[in-house]
């Protein structure tokens, strides 16, 4: 594949010529000189955003609302073409021709960036040697995850048996817009991700006041996710463990309530309704911190959680308990956000109006570690791991009792589930990891318009075609069929 589309760095430059786009060198963009200029780079507010969310809209979360819905953005009508397109489960492409790809053409963008420190930063000038290293180091991380994000939308899921076949994405290691670039297999992708932390691990720094910086606990907590999606499960379990031993804070949910006629600071103090719930910038609980791109990675008051997804919450919740989850971040029935009252009998809007953390946090390490421990026996382990993660969530929480290791993983998946509404692609990644597992093959029901849309959770429409835009100038990329 000889062209890739860069939307790219730092938001300065659109390439859109033919079969060349690629041979034309960014506009105003020159390599750095000094070590301070990476650091300028690696500070961009471009970075923040790095996670896709739109994949939510195929996974068995959510709900359109009705034609007439009072909840206007709810309403299937309301979608744009891609959601519509992945909502209704349609096959082949899910954007139009010539429509951008919000996080395809932003994460190679993001690449961009981190190739040029990667690739550059060590023979800079004026910063120390350690200073090089490191922002090298950090580079990598961001290079890798952006990686991770883009393997799991756009390919099959990581499935040892296959994965040395089946179709990665373009594997771009260098700020060349001359090189050519290939579609590589879904093995080579995991093993560069590695490679990239395993390299960066010693250069990163173990302590920032700057939740954006990859630091130590971000490699762990990094690596712990990867392995637990390569079914690794003892190094997964290592991992998780190192980055809680460097960071173990949980937020206390039950200090929180709600207030109507608020959307932003909706979510609250008890004891101060004017304190709103911490952000991702400034919560305890962040490993690192990442959020959303664009309007496609963000939602609130966007559309209705399935009945399915909503009962999820009462289960294992001990009597006279409260999940402050469902309680804080979802409006049941009805919902205030200005001076009218919206009503929606039956129905529970996903409405919590707070900035979420869509990087590395606390809690993902905790239940990375508790589905680790069932899976390799531990059962009472597991549930520990389980109980303290709980106990921040679930208002008047009694512990759960003693289970076997195949309870306890039910458990865990289901506070997997709970734990992350609607952030990043996490129940996205999570069905298509469990059908590759076997833990899950689950039938996905979308309604709309007085009828049943189904697909298995293991349909090659999980997999998101490459873009339009990318087709179109390479017609010979090898696609999925979906």
């Amino acid at each position: 594949m000889k062209t890739i589309y860069f939307a790219l760095i730092v938001g300065m430059l659109s390439l859109n010529s033919c079969n060349s786009y690629l041979d034309i060198k960014p506009k105003g963009f020159t390599i750095p000189e000094k070590t301070g200029d990476y650091q300028l780079l690696m500070n961009s507010t471009s970075l923040i955003s790095s996670t896709p969310g739109y994949p939510t809209y195929l996974t068995d979360d959510i709900n359109a609302g009705t034609i007439n819905d009072p909840v206007t953005a709810a309403r299937f009508d309301s979608f744009s073409f891609l959601k519509k397109q992945l909502y209704s489960f349609a096959p082949g492409a899910t954007l139009e021709d010539g429509q951008m790809d919000s996080f395809w053409e932003s994460a190679y963008g993001r690449i961009f960036t981190y190739n040029v420190v990667v690739n550059n930063v060590l023979s800079s000038t004026e910063g120390s040697e350690r200073e090089k290293m490191r922002l090298c180091a950090e580079a990598k991380v961001g290079r890798a995850f952006e990686y991770l994000n883009l393997v799991n939308v756009y390919s099959a899921y990581y499935n040892p048996n296959t994965a040395s076949s089946d179709l990665g994405v373009p594997m771009v290691l260098a700020e060349d817009v001359n090189a050519s670039y290939e579609r590589v297999s879904v093995d080579a992708v995991y093993k560069q991700i590695k490679k990239d932390i395993s390299e960066a691990l010693p250069h990163l720094s173990q302590t920032t006041s700057n939740r954006y910086q990859a630091i130590l606990s971000v490699s762990h907590a990094f690596l712990a996710r990867v392995n637990l999606y390569q079914g690794n499960y003892k190094d997964a379990l290592s991992e998780a463990k190192n980055a809680l031993a460097l960071n173990s804070n949980l937020m206390d949910y039950s200090l929180y309530t709600t207030k109507d006629k608020t959307t932003w600071g909706r979510v609250c103090l008890k004891t101060d309704p004017l304190v709103p719930m911490l952000d991702f910038q400034n919560n305890p609980e962040v490993i690192w911190a990442k959020k959303g791109t664009s309007s496609d990675g963000e939602f609130n008051a966007e559309f209705y959680a399935s009945p399915d997804f909503v009962s999820t919450y009462s289960t294992d919740l001990p009597v006279g308990a409260i999940d402050k989850r469902f309680d804080l971040f979802f409006c049941k029935d009805r919902a205030s956000f200005g001076p009218n009252e919206l009503k929606f009998p039956g129905k529970v809007l996903f409405a919590p109006y707070v900035a979420f953390n869509m990087g590395f946090g606390t809690a993902e390490m905790f239940l990375i570690a508790a589905e680790c421990e069932a899976r390799l026996g531990n059962a009472s382990e597991a549930i520990n791991y389980l109980n303290t993660l709980r106990a921040s969530r679930i208002e008047n929480y009694q512990p759960l009792g003693s289970k076997d290791a195949v309870e306890a993983l039910k458990i865990t998946l289901d506070e997997r589930r709970r734990e992350f509404p609607f952030m990043a692609s996490t129940r996205f990644f999570d069905l298509k990891r469990l059908a590759v597992t076997g833990d899950l093959i689950k039938t996905i029901q979308h309604p709309l318009d007085g009828k049943m849309m189904e697909i298995k959770s293991n349909d090659r429409r999980m997999i998101l075609p490459v873009p339009p835009k990318v087709l179109s100038m390479n017609p010979g990329i090898p696609q999925y069929e979906r």
